[in-house]
């Protein structure tokens, strides 16, 4: 019986009827509307024109991994080619910590100074490599920038591609660029290969370093010092100057033994605090003396010559990788070449030579 409580043996049992349940979605809420999907040469004339949120959208169709998505994108960047290269581009290294965050606030206002000038900040946050979620926070650390009105902030998710930068943060920049940015700060994870992936993409590499947080020579590392052009010791104020001045000997003197970079610039080495925004005018004092160097020199037109051919080729790579992998055959001959592998019956280095000799005999068949 499927209602025992109407059986003649509960005669003097009363039964609720109950009440209606409500709706399981919220009857107020409105529906939301689906983006529209504007055509590449929508997205270009609202680029020119300076319309944020036609660039902030065509951003995320560069970040996209959709493939409709990249097409689109790439039509999008091809045209807006022919409005770029006409600004200075920063990048902007340092350890967690280090206040990279706090000094592009301080660093940007003083760029803004100028009535001319406007600023595109390209901020990576480190994805988890468990969720793969990002907070993207940067931008509330940048508080003054992020409600000034010549100031575009976009933080974006590493997803764990070259440490966090990579080739769409280079096509992001051509995109700011055609949007009339004059100054693109590009700020890294500050680990990994991110630093390198930047170095190939600015014009200018500034590396901050902290004072007082241990054994200083531990932040010399050789590497990272060989790309900077600059190095400064941030929070160089209250009882941390004198640590910071040693800091900044410290530096000076490891330069030295380092060979002159290509450019013929002796990477300077000065002190400032992002937070109490002291010494920040020295800082692009510096910059710019830099910049006037290297386009008098020729060795600025010829970085940029180098960085274009540079992400030729990692794109190539890019996509050659991608084509690999996303092949149905290729990743059936993969789980059964792990299988091997896993039961002694094959070594790694034959079942990857099996694997890619398959490939390269069947890729003109297709």
């Amino acid at each position: 019986m499927e209602h025992p409580e109407n059986d003649e043996l509960y005669a003097g049992l009363t039964v609720n009827k109950g009440i209606e349940q409500p709706p399981s979605i919220n009857p107020y809420l409105k529906k939301r509307a689906r983006r529209k999907l504007y055509t590449a040469g929508e997205y270009v004339e609202g680029i020119l024109k300076g319309d944020l949120s036609l660039l902030s959208q065509a951003v995320t169709l560069v970040e996209s991994n959709l493939y409709e998505h990249r097409a689109l994108a790439q039509e999008v960047i091809e045209k807006c080619l022919p409005h770029t290269c006409q600004s200075v581009r920063i990048g902007i290294t340092g350890v967690p910590g280090a206040g990279k965050s706090t000094s592009i606030d301080a660093f940007g206002l003083h760029v803004l100074k100028n009535p001319d000038n406007k600023l595109a900040v390209l901020a990576i946050d480190p994805s988890s490599e468990r969720s793969k979620g990002s907070i993207l926070g940067d931008k509330t650390r940048m508080e003054k920038l992020s409600v000034h009105p010549d100031a575009f902030i976009r933080p974006s998710p590493s997803a764990g591609s070259l440490g966090g930068v990579a080739r769409k943060t280079r096509e992001t920049i051509v995109l700011c660029e055609a949007a009339g940015f004059n100054n693109i700060f590009v700020e890294t994870v500050g680990v990994g290969q991110s630093e390198t992936a930047v170095h190939s993409m600015v014009d200018f590499f500034l590396l901050i370093q902290l004072a007082g947080t241990g054994d200083e020579l531990q932040g010399i590392k050789r590497g990272i010092m060989e790309m900077a052009d600059g190095i400064v010791i941030n929070k160089a104020d209250g009882n941390n100057i004198e640590r910071a001045k040693l800091a900044q000997a410290q530096f000076r003197n490891a330069l030295h033994l380092f060979p002159l970079p290509p450019s013929g610039w002796s990477p300077k080495v000065l002190t400032y605090s992002g937070y109490y925004e002291l010494g920040i005018a020295e800082v692009w004092d510096m910059i710019y003396e830099y910049l006037d160097f290297v386009r008098k020199n020729g060795y600025f037109e010829h970085k940029r010559q180098e960085q274009a051919k540079y992400w030729m080729y990692e794109t190539i790579d890019e996509q050659l990788r991608n084509h690999f992998y996303n092949d149905s055959i290729i990743r059936e001959m993969l789980d059964e070449k792990e299988h091997r592998i896993l039961t002694n019956m094959q070594s790694s280095f034959t079942a990857a030579h099996d694997v890619l000799d398959y490939y390269f005999s069947h890729k003109g068949e297709k």
